[in-house]
């Protein structure tokens, strides 16, 4: 009789636990909510005239504790202008990878063209898809100059 006490006792969390209402996030379907200051993937902004904000000064790529930004200048053109100063970003990449979220790529930034915006869902199956390029950190252009 002592031993079957013991196994009831042993079964006494599963037992308090089978009857509660269980506890599911919908994750996928309903994403839950983000702090508003939450720092999630990068983002290089543009002007309000289309510009991008980024002179190609690499100082993020400089701050960076995991040498995970690679940024390689470019000079403007009178024919070609991607930013309001002499230089301009051509080579822009984030290796997510190694990317460990610190933000001091931010604080860098002389111009705030590099922020962190609240998109958490980074994940993919393939390490090249997570090595992003301009291409995918810009900003969209103002509607009124595209």
């Amino acid at each position: 009789m002592p031993k079957l006490l013991d196994a009831l006792s042993g079964f006494r969390v599963t037992f308090s636990t089978m009857f509660k209402k269980p506890i599911t996030e919908e994750y996928p379907e309903k994403p839950g909510p983000v702090a508003k200051r939450y720092h999630g993937r990068h983002q290089l902004n543009r002007y309000p005239d289309g510009l991008e904000k980024c002179i190609g000064c690499e100082l993020c790529a400089w701050a960076c504790p995991a040498d995970a930004i690679y940024v390689e200048g470019d000079n403007n053109t009178p024919d070609e202008r991607f930013s309001p100063g002499e230089r301009y970003g051509r080579v822009y990449q984030i290796n997510y990878l190694r990317c460990i979220g610190c933000g001091l790529c931010i604080e860098a930034c002389p111009t705030r063209a590099l922020t962190m915006t609240n998109e958490y869902e980074m994940a993919d199956d393939n390490r090249a898809d997570l090595i992003w390029g301009k291409d995918k950190l810009l900003a969209p252009a103002p509607e009124t100059h595209r």
